[in-house]
């Protein structure tokens, strides 16, 4: 997965995931919403078939790459517990 960050400043980040769908810019909105800290956590897509999501992360309190990292760990951990439920089908 690539990542680009667009502008970093000490409580906001801003980054595009080009490549990536709504499937899981959905996934980590909803978690870094969860995450303690964070204020603001949305994306945008501006065209559905060749738009790139854009991330705009604002925190209170915590460093938005260590917000980030936490929602990721977290979805990572999700997701392997899915598995291991479908596996068990």
């Amino acid at each position: 997965m690539e990542f680009k960050v667009i502008e970093e400043t000490k409580n906001k980040l801003v980054f595009q995931l080009p490549g990536e769908t709504h499937t899981l810019c959905n996934a980590l909105k909803h978690e870094l919403q969860m995450v303690k800290g964070v204020t603001i956590a949305t994306y945008r897509i501006d065209h559905p078939l060749v738009g790139v999501p854009q991330f705009y992360l604002e925190t209170k309190g915590e460093e938005p790459r260590k917000a980030l990292k936490s929602a990721l760990a977290s979805l990572k951990k999700k997701a392997a517990e899915f598995k291991k439920e479908a596996s068990s089908l």
